[in-house]
């Protein structure tokens, strides 16, 4: 049985950090990462061809270093948003959003850990 969606690969994975300039050193300066974008509260990194992001933390919100991802991003080979949504609700699965970009994948798996589907072309 062939499965309904292909994934190609991990696109980023994404960690919460308190201070966003201090990380960018530490990733950057000293592993050697490079910048692929940045805003005032987040950064994307490039490590090959994968991704690291670190996103800034709420100021209240805890940081659990090596217990807590915030969610994994996994590219699909095919697909366009509308029939991929479709396809995860028509299974039981929950698909969300996030602020500002409705048509964003996000869903979690059986375990509750959070997971985001890209789809081709798409950054």
């Amino acid at each position: 049985m062939e499965a309904p969606l292909k994934i190609t690969g991990i696109d980023h994975v994404v960690l919460h950090v308190k201070d966003l300039a201090r990380a960018k050193k530490f990733y950057v300066d000293f592993l050697g990462m490079e910048v692929e974008r940045e805003r005032s509260w987040q950064l994307f990194l490039k490590c090959g061809a994968q991704g690291v992001a670190l996103f800034k933390a709420e100021d209240e919100e805890d940081i659990h270093g090596g217990s807590e991802m915030n969610h994994m991003a996994l590219r699909l080979k095919a697909g366009e948003y509308e029939k991929v949504r479709a396809l995860l609700e028509s299974n039981g699965i929950e698909v969300t959003g996030r602020p500002g970009d409705p048509e964003c994948v996000y869903f979690s798996d059986p375990d509750g850990h959070r997971l985001q589907l890209l789809m081709p072309g798409e950054e």
